[in-house]
């Protein structure tokens, strides 16, 4: 007995009965079975073409225009479908501009990769014309029982209305979507007003109490409250930065995209930014992107604030390529960020407990802008496995310039 190591699936997939075609997620003809070739024609005019190019449908029924959401929908959710009893008329090869009333039954199903992505669909189809053209006569072959036709009769009926009222349930299955994503988005933004609310009263409650107290004991040491007062101010500008810069980038304000070499980027940073931890900087050549200089200056100096927050006596800064992109690497000797919490900290206003300890009057803005800014730049900004096992290493990549 054959086993399936023994068996050749592609002679297999020749040899069915059922006309069987396989689809790249973007309509391109890769393989037909022999039954397909024998009902629709000869592979090498067909493979490689785009489906609806070899068979865009007749101007009296359905087109691709009216099927190709049927197709964009599996590729998008993974999952098969059908399309039952359907209309799609077919040209004659030997009568150009000809169409043939066709009546198909259709069933679709994705072939997924290893990531859950869509690798191949698998377009099996039936041509049925023939039985609706006795159904419409009412002429049905004599050999079925009267019982039996009246079934089919019944079933073609039933299947139509089937179709009907799965649209109408895909129809409010999107609007489900729709309706929960911006309930969703409705919530966060609730969650980030109370934030903003909460970070900005802390700063205005000490610059009143403080401006209070002054004006209340005439001989309080003015220079020292207006030093805590200048403190609060700075805090309350830092926050107001922080948010008109995600403005900026949520409202796709355009880059002042130049000519920035990373080295400069780097140095300009440090000798801008005070640390309290030693830095040790690794850059091996110059390393030159397009984008906005004084842009990329705020990220990594986002980046180094953060790792001199978090660690313990050491960061390091590291600038290299790999291949098209500029790479750098901020890491600290810190406590690290727990592998499930490093997509969170990305979020606007996201403080884990040890920010919060680590920095009180932080605004938990920082590294979502950092992420952004990088992405305004076609880069991208994640968190890596430490070299060292412990500490936290955040890796910018942004693609070279070119030309």
């Amino acid at each position: 007995m054959a086993t399936m190591v023994d068996i050749d699936m592609a002679e297999v997939f020749e040899a069915m009965p059922t006309p069987c075609v396989l689809l790249s997620p973007d309509l391109r003809i890769l393989a037909m079975n022999r039954a397909f070739e024998r009902m629709l024609g000869l592979r090498d005019r067909l493979l490689g073409r785009d489906l609806f190019e070899a068979f865009p449908g007749g101007p009296d029924g359905p087109n691709a225009q009216s099927i190709r959401p049927f197709f964009e929908r599996i590729v998008a959710e993974g999952e098969p479908d059908i399309l039952p009893l359907t209309r799609y008329d077919i040209e004659d090869p030997d009568r150009p501009g000809h169409y043939e009333v066709r009546y198909w039954d259709v069933i679709t199903t994705p072939l997924l990769d290893r990531d859950g992505r869509v690798e191949l669909l698998i377009h099996r189809l039936e041509d049925i014309t023939v039985f609706i053209e006795h159904l419409h006569r009412g002429t049905l072959p004599a050999s079925p029982s009267a019982g039996q036709k009246a079934a089919e009769a019944e079933l073609f009926v039933h299947a139509q209305e089937l179709r009907e009222v799965n649209q109408r349930l895909r129809d409010v299955q999107v609007q489900d979507r729709r309706a929960a994503a911006a309930l969703q988005e409705i919530v966060q933004r609730q969650q980030q007003e109370v934030a903003v609310s909460h970070d900005l009263r802390n700063p205005l409650a000490g610059l009143q109490t403080r401006l209070e107290a002054a004006l209340a004991e005439p001989d309080v040491d003015s220079r020292e409250v207006l030093n805590a007062a200048l403190q609060d101010a700075e805090w309350l500008s830092e926050i107001v930065a922080d948010l008109l810069e995600l403005a900026r980038l949520d409202g796709g304000e355009p880059l002042a995209a130049e000519p920035v070499d990373l080295t400069e980027v780097v140095r300009e940073t440090l000798a801008r930014q005070s640390c309290r931890c030693a830095v040790a900087v690794h850059v091996d050549r110059p390393a030159v992107v397009r984008g906005s200089r004084s842009r990329l200056v705020r990220l990594l100096g986002n980046l180094l604030a953060n790792a001199d927050r978090h660690a313990r006596t050491d960061v390091e800064v590291s600038l290299g390529t790999d291949r098209d992109e500029a790479v750098v690497r901020v890491i600290d000797d810190g406590p690290g960020i727990p592998a499930e919490e490093r997509e969170a900290v990305f979020r606007r206003f996201y403080r884990g407990a040890g920010a919060r300890r680590a920095d009180p009057g932080g605004t938990g803005l920082g590294l979502s802008i950092a992420r952004q800014t990088a992405r305004a730049h076609h880069g991208t900004l994640d968190i890596a496995d430490s070299p060292a096992g412990t500490g936290t290493c955040m890796v910018l990549r942004i693609p070279l310039a070119t030309g």
